[in-house]
């Protein structure tokens, strides 16, 4: 197995704002609707104020939009 795959690819954690609304073009309200609709990813929480999404996560859903 090459080192590469044994290593743990590190992900950024997102905040709604800025850089979710900048990156989707939404409205923080807007993205919360998504969230609860369904339509956009699960947050994960850290803590009861504080949740953020994979920066993954966020690039797929951009791909995917419109497909």
């Amino acid at each position: 197995m090459p080192a590469q795959a044994n290593q743990q690819q590190h992900d950024s954690l997102l905040r709604v704002e800025p850089h979710i609304t900048q990156r989707m073009g939404i409205s923080r309200s807007g993205w919360w609707k998504g969230v609860k609709d369904g339509k956009f990813p699960p947050g994960i929480k850290l803590s009861p104020r504080v949740t953020v999404w994979r920066a993954s996560d966020i690039d797929a859903l951009i791909a995917n939009i419109g497909k």
